[in-house]
């Protein structure tokens, strides 16, 4: 049982680190309408996003995905995915991701990023994507 006790301490301290996540996210479409744009996370801080990052982001993606991208974009952390990497979810979300850093997109509803890319990622879009922390707490009998 002792498991139990730990896999209880891991989640709180996941759900701790992720208080800055917002509860619901937002599409391009909602954002760019707003004249302060931005989230309230589950911490009830306000996150203001930049309309700048916004133009960028709505520079490429298609005006029919702007009411399917949702922001802020995901960087999701997991020991799961290996050191050094993380994963963006959701078919234009990843899309742009794929855009942004100039890497070879597939068909997939996810892409998996390493450190570099995340970095450069974090950099052209420090607002309007957030780390997200996440794992996946298997029992191994």
């Amino acid at each position: 049982m002792p498991f139990n006790a730990d896999r209880k301490v891991i989640i709180k301290t996941i759900q701790t680190m992720n208080q800055h996540l917002p509860s619901k996210r937002k599409t391009l479409a909602e954002l760019l309408e707003e004249e302060k744009p931005g989230i309230r996370g589950k911490d009830n801080t306000f996150y203001i996003m930049d309309k700048a990052e916004l133009e960028l982001i709505s520079q490429n993606v298609p005006r029919y995905y702007w009411k399917r991208i949702r922001l802020p974009l995901l960087i999701e952390m997991s020991p799961d995915l290996g050191s050094g990497s993380a994963r963006v979810q959701g078919e234009v979300e990843s899309e742009l991701v794929s855009k942004l850093l100039g890497l070879k997109k597939g068909y997939d509803k996810f892409i998996v990023i390493y450190l570099p890319d995340v970095r450069e990622l974090r950099r052209k879009l420090p607002t309007t994507s957030q780390y997200a922390f996440v794992t996946s707490l298997r029992e191994e009998y």
